[in-house]
């Protein structure tokens, strides 16, 4: 389905956190595995621990879990590079381990903008001291359908601030 006027709602996670096998449910690439549960109604309890297992066991290093520092640093610098590549942005959150972007790209396949969005947070954690990879692969861009889609979006973004992540939204301005 086409965004409506290029709008995404984009999600992402910290490198290690949301693992295939995952008890809170789980996709595999594209979907080729077909997967009982998902985050709202999740996998009977064990059915994929073996998998879990398997897929801890693969992680080249431990998961990552940002600071509420880190998350403030990297919730700008998702905010701040997207708009440097000319990306309307409207709200961006970041807390421990995923974050959320609601932004207009110019073209209907977000992914690459938000790689470059993430190696530029990378970046910009390397030089307050945090080493090493950062995200998971990938992200999952999720269409805008109309205006309503897009305030509703808009306003979970913002309640994650309530959680404790890191927000920030257009009203705050870019540097």
């Amino acid at each position: 389905m086409a965004a409506w006027r290029y709008w995404y709602h984009v999600i992402g996670t910290t490198y290690g956190t949301w693992l295939h096998g995952d008890k809170r449910g789980w996709r595999s690439r594209h979907h080729r595995q077909h997967v009982d549960g998902d985050y709202k109604n999740p996998p009977a309890a064990g059915k994929y621990d073996k998998l879990a297992e398997h897929a801890r066991r693969q992680m080249k290093k431990s998961a990552v879990h940002l600071t509420e520092p880190q998350q403030q640093i990297a919730c700008l610098a998702l905010a701040e590079y997207l708009g440097q590549l000319d990306i309307e942005v409207l709200a961006v959150s970041q807390d421990r381990e995923h974050y959320h972007i609601l932004a207009r790209f110019p073209e209907d396949n977000p992914k690459p903008l938000v790689g470059l969005a993430k190696r530029e947070a990378t970046r910009r954690l390397a030089r307050d001291g945090f080493a090493g990879r950062t995200w998971a692969k990938g992200s999952g861009p999720k269409a805008i359908r109309n205006r309503r889609h897009q305030l509703r979006v808009f306003r979970y973004i913002l309640e994650h601030r309530e959680q404790g992540a890191a927000v920030w939204d257009f009203r705050d301005g870019l540097a």
